[in-house]
């Protein structure tokens, strides 16, 4: 059999088995989209996990949540009690602080500028917000201490906040309603991005904590607080300093656990290296094994296949089809089928790459190692999926097949 007429016979056989054709394609293009998907973005999104630690915590931050309150998000009805004058009595009593920031959390609030509404994050801080977060403003000003003690009504808005609620115009000096409540807007944040859980953390307004506790929340509690300590390297022994003091304060007995959350750098150390070892290891290999089980099913698909055609087959044997013809047919189809669900599956990983850098604001997309990866599983799962079939098939007796 030469080889137009073979070409032309596996391109027969896939129109005339379409949907067979189609689930190993499809089976196949999900598996290759995984892996590039995972590959392009596998070191940006490591280097963004780094950078989204170093921002919230840095080397030599401690946080400290109220028992039952999300460290990053808002307080439940059920949570421990943490005021500002525990956080201030931590600082007064352990030597190895050198600033600390609380912080109250309203999730989701309803923002009005004018005929415009959004739906923003906001947080409330004290004046010495900048330095304990590094993140200050980079047009106007922060408010002050006269400001947080005062519970003042300013406000400094986020760029994605601002572009929402004040659209190509400059916020500074404009009025809005936070939860009907009117804020002045002094300042705008510091470019944050987008955080490793996704949230947009430029769609955040920052107001003075006593503000946010007295005139919008009600409350007299916070949610959390930064500890910055002197030197990293002995933070350790100033978390239990400040779980000490605490402790005291709250009137807790020997035995009875903390009211209170602590994360420390060295717990930081240890997520920041689980999310590179998840990255790095564990993901791409879901990924393959995705691929693996395609080319699994693929096979199982085409030994089916070589199953129902038997009596196809045994009459091209009959007519003067090699068994190497009748093999190599087989491997055909299934590496056309292969082939197409592969590169298909490149294109579309690395489109949903593109997408996902760009939302995440990831700095880089490594697509020539994706697309190499994901060509090189395509040809792997090919012919690891069209061996045995095409073996099974170039077997079968003409005579035997004809009865």
């Amino acid at each position: 059999m030469t080889r137009q007429r073979l070409l032309i016979e596996s391109l027969r056989g896939l129109r005339r088995y379409q949907v067979r054709s189609t689930f190993v394609a499809l089976g196949t293009l999900v598996g290759i989209a995984l892996v590039t998907l995972v590959l392009s973005l596998n070191q940006g999104v490591q280097r963004k996990i780094g950078t989204t630690i170093r921002q919230i915590f840095g080397g030599d931050g401690i946080l400290v949540g109220a028992r039952g309150t999300s460290l990053l998000g808002g307080p439940r009805p059920d949570a421990a009690r943490l005021t500002i004058d525990d956080i201030a009595a931590v600082a007064g009593a352990v030597p190895g602080i050198v600033a600390w920031d609380p912080q109250q959390v309203r999730p989701a609030a309803a923002v009005k500028a004018g005929a415009r509404a959004a739906t923003v994050r906001v947080l409330g801080q004290s004046a010495r917000s900048p330095v304990v977060w590094d993140r200050p403003a980079i047009r106007g000003r922060f408010f002050d201490d006269d400001q947080v003690r005062t519970a003042a009504r300013v406000a400094v808005i986020g760029e994605s906040a601002s572009a929402r609620l004040f659209p190509g115009g400059d916020p500074v000096g404009q009025e809005l309603l936070i939860e009907s409540v009117p804020f002045t807007v002094i300042g705008v944040l510091q470019r944050f991005g987008t955080d490793i859980h996704g949230m947009d953390r430029d769609n955040e307004i920052v107001v003075p904590v006593t503000t946010l506790m007295r005139r919008v929340l009600n409350v007299d509690t916070i949610a959390l607080a930064k500890l910055v300590a002197a030197d990293a390297d002995h933070a350790d022994a100033v978390v239990e300093d400040v779980r000490r003091v605490l402790r005291e304060r709250h009137a807790l007995q020997p035995g009875q656990d903390d009211d209170f959350r602590l994360l420390t750098p060295r717990e930081v150390r240890e997520m920041s290296g689980m999310a590179r070892r998840i990255m790095s290891t564990y993901v791409p290999l879901g990924a393959t094994i995705v691929v693996a089980v395609s080319a699994a099913i693929t096979a199982l698909l085409m030994l089916s296949s070589v199953s129902r055609r038997r009596a196809e087959v045994g009459l091209r044997r009959a007519v003067g089809a090699t068994a190497g013809d009748v093999g190599a047919q087989f491997t055909l189809e299934t590496a056309c089928m292969v082939g197409a669900g592969g590169l298909g599956g490149v294109v579309l990983g690395l489109a949903a790459a593109g997408h996902l850098a760009r939302h995440l604001r990831v700095d880089s997309v490594d697509a020539g190692v994706a697309v190499l990866a994901g060509l090189a599983l395509s040809i792997a799962a090919g012919l690891l999926a069209g061996w045995l079939p095409a073996r099974r098939a170039a077997r079968i007796e003409p005579a035997v097949a004809l009865r």
